[in-house]
């Protein structure tokens, strides 16, 4: 039986980066993972995912949203590769909604640059975008995309130069506690390790249930449609959108590449029973959604669809992450919950939790995301 200084299970965004940091301060550790790094079975893959640091969701996100964006820099370094791309991003919302109030609320408290743009200079703007009546609309320059994949593989593979290992192929089943030791049993061995770092998405149910904390895991389809690239090209200034609409909240991304404009809601999604068996297929009822929304908004976004995908939100119950040592054993540590904007912390996330489990503390301010806050023991209506 195999003994490490650490294990991770789970190598995907929070995963690869935990592994790479603990490696980097000379651990034995090693990663386990059913599927190879970059896969599409999980909550990380898609092309691009959002970086922003006028955090609607809650103002204590921007210092972690800071460390994570130098971090992802850091890694591109590394990898002699750009891994972030700065586009800008549109916010679109009522004055008084969550987004547009929350933006506002960070990047005063944090003296963040953003722009609120009048409907006449957004339309000459932006001429790719329909406005609704009575919205108002905020530009943050400094917002941007992660290419998803190759970030979490550039993880891996510096966490692999540094020394690490990586188990891939079957799944962890259990874990449990023997004396000093934390014992990982997975389909086909056993390991053994003096630290244990949870990071396994959409399965943290099945790992973490002695939390009591109920995640819900929610089906997300993600979908390209052709597009003028005059208009939406991120080369030609298209910035990437966010509105925040009575019958829901979608996003998306300019083009980036030959699949064209990337379109998804951020809101609702069906619940996920068994994350290893959700239906991967077209959902006419969700496609007819993000379809009518491009309809209103995207006037000249051609409906073709040239690709599509289905990931998995993992909601805590507030839709906040989950990070901490487990509250049982001070040699385990877990992030869980990150409720569908949770990659872009990945860099720092990673950094966190090989803090807590080699000096049982961080510099970063997690104390808000502490799996003991009242809001976890609610669930959520939505």
């Amino acid at each position: 039986m195999k003994h490490f200084d650490a294990i991770v299970a789970g190598v995907g965004g929070v995963g690869s980066s935990t592994l790479y940091h603990l490696a980097r301060r000379g651990l034995r550790v090693l990663g386990l993972d059913r599927y190879a790094p970059g896969h599409d079975r999980g909550s990380s893959h898609g092309k691009t995912r959002l970086l922003r640091h006028a955090y609607f969701e809650h103002p204590d996100y921007v210092p972690l949203v800071r460390r994570a964006l130098h971090l992802w820099e850091e890694l591109s370094r590394l990898r002699e590769r750009k891994l972030y791309h700065e586009t800008g991003l549109i916010q679109i919302g009522p004055a008084a909604g969550s987004v547009i109030t929350g933006v506002r609320r960070s990047a005063s408290e944090h003296k963040l640059k953003i722009s609120d743009l009048p409907p006449r200079e957004f339309t000459k703007r932006f001429p790719g975008f329909h406005l609704p009546p009575n919205m108002d609309i905020v530009f943050e320059q400094n917002a941007g995309y992660l290419e998803v994949e190759n970030c979490i593989v550039a993880y891996a593979d510096e966490a692999i130069r540094l020394g690490a290992e990586l188990r891939i192929g079957g799944s962890v089943r259990h874990w449990r506690i023997k004396g000093n030791h934390v014992l990982v049993d997975t389909e086909s061995d056993r390991f053994t390790a003096d630290r244990l770092i949870i990071t396994i998405g959409p399965w943290a149910n099945d790992l973490l249930e002695e939390l009591c904390i109920p995640f819900e895991v929610r089906r997300k389809p993600q979908y390209w449609y052709e597009a003028s690239d005059s208009v939406y090209s991120a080369d030609k200034g298209c910035p990437a959108f966010l509105y925040e609409l009575p019958e829901g909240t979608y996003y998306g991304f300019p083009v980036v590449d030959r699949l064209g404009v990337k379109v998804a809601e951020h809101t609702g999604g069906s619940r996920v029973v068994d994350p290893l068996s959700v239906d991967r297929g077209l959902d006419q009822q969700d496609q007819k959604r993000v379809e009518t929304f491009i309809g209103q908004y995207l006037p000249q976004v051609r409906r073709r669809c040239t690709f599509h995908s289905v990931c998995m939100y993992t909601m805590s119950p507030d839709k906040n992450f989950v990070v901490d040592l487990h509250p049982g054993y001070t040699n385990v540590a877990f992030a869980a919950g990150l409720s569908g904007h949770g990659f872009k912390f990945s860099s720092v996330l990673g950094e966190v939790l090989a803090d807590l489990v080699t000096t049982g503390k961080t510099d970063q301010p997690i104390q808000f995301l502490r799996c003991n806050r009242p809001g976890l023991m609610v669930t959520d209506s939505e």
